[in-house]
C-alpha cells in the first residue's frame, strides 16, 4: 500500500544521516603523489565539509588532512589551520616535503605570525599549523580560518569534562555555552584519529557535536537508553543499533586497511606484536578492610581508586626490579619505558641514569626536542607517559620494544601508545612487556576484554564501509528500505484481522463504521514492535511520537460512529494531557470517555545504613 504523500515524507524524515555541507572537487586537481586510497577519501571528506577520518595507524592521515585543507582553500579561499599535538608537527613537515609540492607549512601560535595563503608562490597554498594548547589557551582564534583539521583528535574524547573540549566547541563549532552565545564557527571542519573506541559511544557523540552533525543531547535521546547510575554510560536501543552505526558511517570513515575501500593491501601488513605479561606477587597482608570493617583476605586493585593507588605505591620497587630484569636481556636496545605516575618516572630515572624523560610540566621546547630526538635514534631509551607521547608520534624507525611499568583501566591510552612502534615501516617484530601484580589481575582481564571488543566493533564499522562504500545515498537507501508494510488479512465469520500500518489501514476505512476503539498505544521511545520505521515506537521523543499520532487521530475520529467511545491506554500523565489537548483541538466528536493511565511502578527509596 502506498503511503499518503505527507505521511510518507514524515516517515522518510525518520532517517537521519549527516548533511553534506561541503563541495565537490575535480578529481584531476587531487595531488597525484597521494596513495590511491587517499585520493578516494579526499572527495568524500570535501563533499561532506565536516567529516571524521578514523584511519588505522599508517593509513596516511597526515597526507589526507593536508590535501583536504588545500582543496578547501582552492574552493573557498581564506586561511586553513592544522592543529597538532606537541611533538607531532615535524611529522607534517616531513610529509609535506615528501608528497605535497603545492603546499607550504608555517607553525604559528598567535595571529601576528600568520601570512597570506598565496604568499609562497603561484599555485601554492600556505597552511598554518598550531598545537592544541595554543587554541585551548585562547592565543589563536580559529574563526580566522575557513577550514581546520584536528590531528589526533582523541583529545576531544573527554567531552564536557575537559577544558580542551569546551574551548574547541566554543571556538571551532561556535557553541559558547559559558557566555551563552552561538556563532557559525569554522565553515569546514575535519578531524582525524587512528582509534576512536567504538564501544565508547560518548566519544563518538563528542566528535559529532564538534563537527556540527548532531548535538550530544539530541543524539542521546534519539539512540540511547540512559543509565540512572552514571550520566554518560550509554546503551544503544536494540532497535536503533543499525540506524546508529549507519548514521555514524555517514560522517565518519572507519578504515582498517585499504581493501575496506576496494584497494590493494600490498605493503600494508602490520608487523606482528609479541605481548608478554609479567605478574609479580602482591602483599596480601596489606589488603586492608572493606567498608564494613571486615578484613580482606586478598589485595585487589579493582576495589576502587584508593586500593589501586595503594597497590601501585606498594609494588613500585618490585615493578622497577622486574623492568630491569627484562631490560637486561638487551641493555643497548632502543625501547620506550611507559609509565603513568610521577613517582614511577623518578624511580625509572634513578634505576637507569642514562634514560631521557618527558613529563607534563617540562617546557614544550625540551619536551618536543626529546620526543623528536628519540624518533630519530639520537638516544636509546625514552621514559614517557601514554597521555604525553601515546598519540601522533612515530617511533618505529629505531624502536620496537615497549616496557609498561604498570597497567591501568585506560584502554585507549594503552592501545594508542602500543602503536607508536607497531606501524607500517617497522622492520622487526614489536614487543610489549606489561608488568602488573596479583592484585591487578582484574585490571588485566578488563584490558583484554576491551581489546577484544574494540577489534570486533572496529571490524563492524569497516564492514559497513565495505558494504556501502563512500556513497551516502546507499546508506540512506538501506535505511529507507526498512519502511513500508506488506498488508495481510485474516477473515472469519465474526472477525477481520489486518496486519498493516495503522495510519494507512484506517485511512481506507469507511466513515462512521466503527462502534468502539480500544487500543494500547506504543509507549513512545520505550518499545518497538517491528524493525520498520512505520512503527509508532520507532520515534525519537514524546513529541515525535505525537507528531505521528497526529496522522492517525483524525482518521480514528472519522471512522468512529457519532456518540461512541475511543478507549486509550497510555503510559505517563503527560500522554493523558496530550490526549486531552487532541480532543480540544478540533477533534470534538471524539469523546475521551475513559483513559487508563499506566503509571510506572517506582521502587521505594532505599535507606542508607550508616556506620
Amino acid at each position: 500500500m502506498t503511503a499518503h504523500p505527507d505521511y510518507a515524507e514524515f516517515l522518510k524524515a525518520k532517517v537521519r544521516l549527516a548533511p553534506s555541507l561541503g563541495f565537490d572537487i575535480d578529481p584531476a586537481t587531487i595531488n597525484p603523489l597521494l596513495k590511491p586510497m587517499t585520493q578516494a577519501i579526499v572527495p568524500w571528506a570535501c563533499r561532506g565539509g565536516r567529516r571524521a577520518l578514523f584511519l588505522r595507524f599508517g593509513l596516511h592521515k597526515t597526507s589526507t588532512q593536508l590535501e583536504i585543507l588545500r582543496q578547501s582553500m582552492m574552493h573557498a579561499g581564506g586561511h586553513a589551520l592544522q592543529v597538532v599535538p606537541l611533538g607531532v608537527k615535524h611529522e607534517f613537515f616531513l610529509e609535506q616535503a615528501k608528497r605535497h609540492p603545492d603546499v607550504d607549512l608555517k607553525f604559528v601560535n598567535r595571529p601576528a605570525q600568520m601570512e597570506e595563503p598565496n604568499k609562497t608562490g603561484p599555485g601554492k597554498k600556505l597552511i598554518h599549523l598550531t598545537n592544541y594548547e595554543t587554541i585551548r589557551d585562547g592565543k589563536l582564534d580559529p574563526c580566522l580560518f575557513t577550514a581546520a583539521a584536528l590531528d589526533e583528535a582523541a583529545v576531544l574524547r573527554g567531552f564536557g569534562g575537559t577544558k580542551t573540549f569546551r574551548e574547541f566547541m566554543s571556538t571551532f563549532a561556535g557553541d559558547d555555552r559559558k557566555n551563552g552565545r552561538k556563532h557559525a564557527g569554522v565553515r569546514y571542519r575535519f578531524l582525524a584519529t587512528a582509534i576512536p573506541d567504538p564501544n565508547d559511544c560518548i566519544e563518538l557523540l563528542a566528535y559529532a557535536a564538534f563537527l556540527g552533525v548532531m548535538d550530544v543531547g539530541e543524539a542521546k535521546t534519539r539512540f540511547f537508553k540512559r543509565d540512572s547510575t552514571k550520566a554518560d554510560r550509554l546503551t544503544l536501543h536494540p532497535h536503533k543499533e543499525d540506524e546508529f552505526w549507519l548514521w555514524v558511517a555517514s560522517w565518519a570513515l572507519f578504515v582498517q586497511k585499504p581493501s575496506d575501500l576496494g584497494f590493494c593491501d600490498d605493503g600494508y601488513d602490520l608487523p606482528e606484536i609479541d605481548v608478554r605479561w609479567h605478574e609479580i606477587p602482591s602483599d596480601h597482608g596489606a589488603a586492608g578492610e572493606d567498608r564494613n570493617g571486615q578484613a580482606r583476605m586478598f589485595a585487589d586493585a579493582a576495589h576502587g581508586v584508593v586500593d589501586a593507588s595503594r597497590e601501585k605505591k606498594r609494588s613500585l620497587d618490585a615493578r622497577v626490579a622486574k623492568m630491569l630484569e627484562i631490560r637486561a636481556e638487551d641493555p643497548s636496545a632502543h625501547r620506550i619505558l611507559w609509565h603513568d605516575l610521577e613517582a614511577e618516572r623518578v624511580a625509572i630515572e634513578k634505576a637507569i641514569p642514562t634514560v631521557m624523560s618527558v613529563w607534563g610540566t617540562l617546557d614544550d621546547k625540551p619536551k618536543e626536542d626529546r620526543v623528536v630526538g628519540f624518533a630519530r635514534g639520537e638516544f636509546a631509551e625514552l621514559a614517557t607517559k601514554p597521555v604525553i607521547s601515546g598519540s601522533g608520534c612515530n617511533f618505529q624507525e629505531y624502536c620496537w620494544w615497549n616496557i609498561y611499568l604498570g597497567i591501568g583501566f585506560k584502554f585507549h591510552d594503552f592501545f594508542q601508545s602500543l602503536f607508536r612502534t607497531q606501524r607500517f615501516g617497522q622492520t622487526r617484530r614489536v614487543r610489549a612487556d606489561l608488568i602488573y601484580t596479583e592484585a591487578e589481575r582484574g585490571t588485566r582481564r578488563e584490558l583484554e576484554r576491551k581489546w577484544r571488543e574494540f577489534e570486533a566493533q572496529a571490524e563492524k564499522m569497516s564492514a559497513i564501509i565495505r558494504q556501502y562504500g563512500l556513497a551516502e545515498q546507499a546508506m540512506d537507501g538501506a535505511l529507507k528500505r526498512s519502511m513500508g508494510v506488506t498488508r495481510q488479512e485474516v477473515r472469519g465469520e465474526n472477525y477481520l484481522v489486518v496486519h498493516n500500518d495503522t495510519v494507512e489501514e484506517t485511512r481506507s476505512m469507511a466513515d462512521d463504521s466503527v462502534d468502539l476503539i480500544v487500543t494500547s498505544i506504543p509507549f513512545s521511545t520505550q518499545y518497538e514492535y517491528t524493525p520498520s520505521f512505520n512503527d509508532f515506537g520507532h520515534t525519537d521523543s514524546d513529541a515525535h511520537f505525537w507528531a505521528q499520532m497526529d496522522f492517525l487521530t483524525p482518521q480514528l475520529l472519522r471512522v468512529l460512529k457519532p456518540g461512541r467511545d475511543r478507549r486509550l491506554r497510555l503510559r505517563p500523565v503527560a500522554h493523558l494531557q496530550r490526549a486531552e489537548r487532541l480532543c480540544a483541538q478540533g477533534h470534538r466528536r471524539l469523546r475521551l470517555a475513559e483513559t487508563v493511565v499506566s503509571r510506572l511502578l517506582r521502587p521505594a527509596p532505599r535507606s542508607r545504613a550508616r556506620a
